[in-house]
């Protein structure tokens, strides 16, 4: 059966953050994602975590300064410091709650000068992400993390370096690191490439993490475009024994839009 994390970065909004972890628990999630926990020390989140007996599985790295248009700094090039120092104040919020996956965001193409992401800086990019991944990849070896990389769709976020599975999984395999891994969401997916089942199929090996919401609206995963009964059969065909998180916009109360989950339970 699949294993659902709610993303209370999306989920439970109409609660306090910390007490969305209590709500989750309550509705029968036994894990959570997020997306940065960085506005709460780190043992508020863990005293969070242990009250409601839940477990963290995800979230990610520190993504630069996201009101100035920041969407990460993997392949960032000038920034590799940055990178490596939100690296590390990562690793110390994984350590307090032991969450062992961390998503190292790529972000935008063309960020590292005024003259855009024509073939050089896009060749620029490429090397400076490679480099900082393999450095990430290594160092949080030592911490017993994985490393998540994740193709995002370019409605969402406009300008997003790496948007597709084959991008992905191209960089992995370069990188070489045995603990980088790609973390699939399928609503990105569908909107970028579709075929979502035979991306399935080909690439779950390399899959770290799963994510899914409706398409297209990121709502509950009951109502769009994709069969998502059929796909969680699928991925429990092929063996994927990984959570999958349910990062999507609640259409009205989170609670009241959970019934899709109730046949997986």
């Amino acid at each position: 059966m699949p294993r659902f994390a709610a993303n209370v970065s999306l989920m439970y909004a109409e609660l306090p953050f910390l007490r969305r972890f209590e709500a989750a628990a309550s509705d029968g999630f036994a894990a959570v994602e997020c997306q940065f926990p960085y506005a709460f020390e780190a043992t508020e989140v863990a005293a969070a975590l242990r009250d409601a007996g839940l477990r963290l599985v995800l979230f990610n790295a520190p993504p630069g300064d996201l009101e100035a248009g920041d969407r990460g700094l993997s392949a960032i090039p000038g920034r590799e410091a940055e990178f490596r120092s939100g690296v590390e104040r990562a690793i110390g919020y994984a350590a307090e709650l032991a969450c062992p996956r961390l998503h190292l965001m790529a972000g935008l193409a063309g960020d590292e000068g005024p003259a855009g992401a024509g073939p050089a800086s896009r060749a620029r990019q490429r090397a400076v992400y490679v480099e900082n991944l393999r450095w990430a990849a290594r160092r949080l070896a030592r911490e017993g993390i994985t490393a998540l990389i994740e193709p995002i769709n370019p409605r969402d976020v406009p300008g997003y370096l790496l948007n597709t599975q084959a991008q992905a999984h191209e960089i992995v395999a370069e990188v070489g690191e045995p603990n980088l891994k790609v973390q699939m969401d399928l609503y990105h997916c569908q909107i970028v490439e579709g075929d979502v089942a035979t991306k399935i199929r080909r690439y779950l090996s390399g899959v770290g993490h799963m994510q899914i919401a409706g398409v297209p609206g990121r709502h509950e995963p009951d109502l769009g475009e994709l069969n998502y009964p059929y796909l969680f059969e699928l991925v429990d065909a092929l063996g994927y024994e990984g959570w999958i998180g349910c990062e999507y916009l609640p259409r009205g109360g989170t609670r009241e839009g959970l019934g899709w989950i109730a046949r997986w339970r």
